[in-house]
């Protein structure tokens, strides 16, 4: 049986869950993050696709990690790293994620041609 032994098969032997997987849960990075008023983040990704999103509503709801970015001042500090919009305290957003709900909102725009 080889690589696909045990009846797990290979990735390559899958197109269709290679299909589901490239276009259900796309591999993105951040490759932009600018702070906007209001807790919005302005954000650019790997596929030149580019949008805004509050913040705002996950702020309001608070938590260790997410109550310094109440402050402005410290939510304007937002920078990229490895990918994803990170804060200097150790907070960070999957970019994936913020990917997937921008695009399911019709927040996404897509790259000028």
């Amino acid at each position: 049986m080889g690589a696909a032994e045990g009846g797990i098969r290979l990735c390559s032997e899958c197109p269709d869950r290679m299909k589901l997987m490239s276009t259900d849960i796309p591999l993105v990075d951040v490759i932009s993050a600018r702070p906007l008023p209001g807790h919005v983040l302005s954000l650019t990704f790997s596929t030149g696709e580019s949008g805004e999103i509050s913040l705002a509503g996950m702020i309001e709801k608070g938590g260790p990690m997410v109550e310094p970015l109440r402050d402005p001042a410290v939510f304007a500090r937002v920078f990229v790293e490895l990918g994803v919009p990170a804060w200097p305290h150790g907070f960070d957003m999957d970019a994936i994620a913020l990917y997937m709900e921008m695009r399911d909102k019709g927040l996404l725009r897509k790259p000028a041609a």
